[in-house]
């Protein structure tokens, strides 16, 4: 499914559910192609069977098609909680979007974007979806619900991050990952959306993401990057400013000087990221901003399924 075509359908960003729920329908239409044939038909309604359970409410005629046990879904069964964090600082406001490109291209539209999609696909299942929000402070927390009323309130905060903030605001992820993780008391999904601009050293910032796996929670960190700027250093030679957009700090250079010991650079840094994760046994993923978000619901549905 290509974003692009779906974007057409939708003038603005104020209609972020409507965008969100076209861009899992494009998904689900196209699981037939995936690992996940036949889970689309009945998407809502059933969940992989798992050794152990009653075979009382195993559908059969789903079988049949699809040669995979699955088992109908209840209402009031206890679904899966989940919680979203968006780092919403200065640096998630790059790159800075001409008139005509849609606003998933800049970092925090691609993760708001991003957030709505999941948010959509845990509302089909019928599963509970938290909020968290932090720059340079906590900026806003909501607990895990499933009510239409609160999937509306979510969207709407969602929404609102995609102003730009009119200071410069610093990431202090270490600080409010430790009190997210203080707040999560049921077991859930945590999915995180960041850039991992922070100037804290990665053994403090791997300590937060540790406290956010207190509880048996499953940790999902989705890495949003520019690519073709953060990763390549796709530049002219053309002499330039590059400005700290969080500190404000700046530096004048011709970008061909320094683009290979850049990349080489950022190269290592996302190897080392990576590795530490696995590590810790956190679910590491690097989403370029633009692309369609297939990488980041697969994800989502097989970090699901090994959720337990």
């Amino acid at each position: 499914m290509k974003i692009e075509s779906e974007i057409e359908k939708v003038s603005s960003f104020q209609h972020l559910e409507m965008l969100a729920n076209q861009v899992v329908e494009g998904f689900i239409s196209g699981m037939h192609k995936s690992p996940f044939h036949g889970f689309s038909a009945e998407f809502s309604e059933h969940k992989v069977y798992n050794a152990g359970e009653s075979t009382k409410h195993i559908d059969w005629k789903l079988f049949a098609k699809t040669d995979r046990l699955y088992t109908k879904r209840f209402e009031e069964e206890t679904n899966m909680r989940c919680h979203i964090i968006v780092d919403n600082s200065s640096s998630m406001h790059y790159p800075e979007l001409k008139s005509n490109q849609p606003f998933y291209e800049k970092k925090i539209g691609f993760a708001v974007l991003a957030s709505a999609v999941l948010m959509n696909i845990l509302k089909k299942q019928r599963d509970a979806v938290g909020l968290s929000v932090f720059s340079d402070n906590y900026e806003y927390y909501a607990p895990e619900k499933g009510s239409d009323r609160h999937h509306r309130m979510l969207l709407n905060k969602l929404e609102q991050l995609l102003e730009q903030p009119k200071v410069k605001k610093t990431t202090d992820t270490i600080t409010y990952l430790h009190q997210i993780a203080e707040k999560m008391h049921r077991r859930s999904m945590i999915i995180l959306f960041t850039d991992m601009f922070q100037s804290a050293d990665d053994e403090k910032l791997f300590s937060a993401l540790q406290h956010l796996k207190h509880n048996k929670h499953k940790v999902v960190l989705f890495h949003v990057v520019d690519n073709k700027t953060e990763l390549q250093f796709d530049f002219d030679n053309t002499p330039r400013k590059f400005i700290d957009v969080e500190t404000g700090e700046e530096v004048s250079i011709y970008a061909d000087n320094v683009k290979e010991e850049y990349e080489k650079r950022a190269e290592a840094y996302f190897k080392n990221l990576a590795l530490s994760c696995a590590k810790n046994q956190i679910k590491y993923v690097s989403v370029n901003v633009g692309d369609n978000f297939e990488k980041i619901l697969t994800t989502y549905l097989v970090e699901k399924q090994n959720f337990g």
